[in-house]
């Protein structure tokens, strides 16, 4: 390996830059006409524009990616996370052309893409679900009387989904079928796959994720457990590891099961296995993410391990440079993610210029970041600004330093808002800073806001 074109933008393609330039290798950018002038492409040491705006006709066309590739001589592709990163359609014509794809093989992608096959998958290796079906239901009247049984609330997701879209909580039987149809057509409509399926839903749970790392010679390890149950529209806001209110007995169990599940369906590279864990403790799995996460960072905080360059080298082929009792972790790391957004309005977006850019630093704060003052915040993608990551030595520190991180953040321009000032009152919630906050604790927030209306 020794070109990597990073098939993304923002942040994140700015940051496998980086360890991409450490580790001594080439890189190529690519981007969008949105996006010319980019600290991505002002970085890189070689730039395509592949497009418009629009990720369809850019970051999401494969053709047009490929054939930067090709103009450029990479021999390997970064996908980041989101557009490409878990289309194994992408991974194999990539194979095809003889570009190693820095992520898993295409068909355990596909295998663990497809949430149906997934959750079977993950039976099979032994890891427990949620009461629900183990497949997609097609029928709507199967479907109700499954939902009846297991008893309201319940959700149904869709098989094809991600991202916090593709989803519909049912508290009443009378309301289940037409939720059912809403939640097929919107699939259908949105992914290209109408199928679903239905579980038991948790209104009082925290959302866990561990993060895998596995090579091509069948070695895993886990790297911790995150915690990211502030969410808004199932869509994580805040995140930390050590997941707070678990032991580290119970998380290392976690994560043991959960590499022995990934290597058992020939996981490489990196990857995150999401749980739901209930008011006693017990997990459920959720699903397979099978690319680098956004919150990555507070992780390499703790143990101190870059997991772009591991990815890297996985891709090259080597084997684990460490074994799970090698693996040290030290300390609490926090990461808010600056969104621009307006909380008063339902998170709406806020695109547009911004006029100031002040970012925060100091001891033992991190930013990845990709704006500046004088750029221009696109509407056609993702609203992330910025990443703030903390660490302290104890839980208590890293959430001091997050909050005075959040105050020194000013991000301006012309109807331009940003989640900084919110997430501080997120940090000052009660069941928050005991740890004790689980899935709910926004609405819950909105709704002491709104005098318990719905807004």
């Amino acid at each position: 390996m020794h070109t990597v074109l990073i098939a993304n933008r923002g942040e994140i393609a700015l940051r496998v830059l980086r360890t991409c330039r450490e580790m001594g290798l080439r890189t190529v950018a690519v981007y969008s006409t949105a996006d010319e002038g980019s600290a991505v492409v002002r970085e890189a040491d070689e730039a395509v524009r592949i497009g418009p705006g629009p990720a369809r006709r850019s970051y999401n066309h494969i053709p047009a990616v490929i054939e930067a590739a090709r103009m450029t001589g990479a021999d390997a592709i970064h996908p980041g996370y989101g557009f490409l990163s878990e289309n194994p359609d992408f991974a194999e014509v990539c194979a095809t052309e003889g570009i190693t794809f820095v992520g898993p093989p295409p068909s355990v992608m596909e295998r663990l893409g497809d949430k149906a096959s997934a959750r079977a998958a993950m039976v099979e290796a032994g890891l427990p679900l949620l009461p629900g079906s183990t497949d997609s239901i097609d029928d709507p009247a199967a479907a109700k009387a499954l939902a009846d049984e297991i008893g309201y609330p319940v959700i149904i997701k869709a098989v094809a989904g991600g991202g916090g879209r593709g989803m519909a909580v049912v508290r009443e039987a009378g309301s289940f079928v037409d939720a059912y149809r809403r939640t097929r057509a919107g699939a259908a409509a949105v992914f290209g796959d109408g199928r679903v399926y239905v579980e038991r839903y948790l209104d009082s749970a925290r959302h866990v994720e561990i993060q895998v790392l596995c090579d091509a010679h069948g070695d895993g390890v886990h790297l911790g457990a995150r915690d990211c149950s502030v969410q808004r529209r199932h869509q994580k806001l805040v995140e930390e590891t050590p997941a707070p209110g678990l032991s580290a007995e119970a998380q290392h169990a976690i994560g043991q099961a959960a590499v022995r599940a990934v290597l058992a369906v020939g996981y490489e590279g990196a990857g995150t296995v999401e749980f739901l864990v209930d008011a006693d403790g017990a997990h459920y799995f959720m699903e397979v993410n099978c690319r680098l996460q956004v919150e990555h960072p507070v992780t390499e905080a703790v143990t101190g391990i870059d997991l772009v360059a591991e990815q890297l080298r996985v891709a090259m082929g080597e084997p684990l440079r460490f074994a799970q009792h090698e693996i040290r972790f030290d300390g609490v790391a926090v990461e808010c993610r600056i969104n621009a957004e307006d909380p008063a309005k339902d998170f709406a977006p806020t695109p547009g210029l911004l006029d100031a850019v002040e970012l925060p630093g100091g001891p033992f704060v991190r930013v990845d970041t990709h704006v500046a003052a004088g750029r221009r915040i696109p509407p056609e993608y993702d609203s992330l600004l910025a990443k703030v990551i903390t660490w302290g030595a104890d839980r208590d520190t890293a959430l001091r330093r997050m909050d005075r991180a959040l105050a020194e953040t000013r991000i301006e321009g012309p109807r331009i808002a940003t989640t900084a000032p919110f997430l501080r009152g997120v940090l000052a919630e009660p069941d928050f800073r005991a740890g004790r906050h689980d899935t709910g604790l926004l609405d819950r927030m909105k709704d002491r806001a709104t005098g318990g209306v719905p807004a």
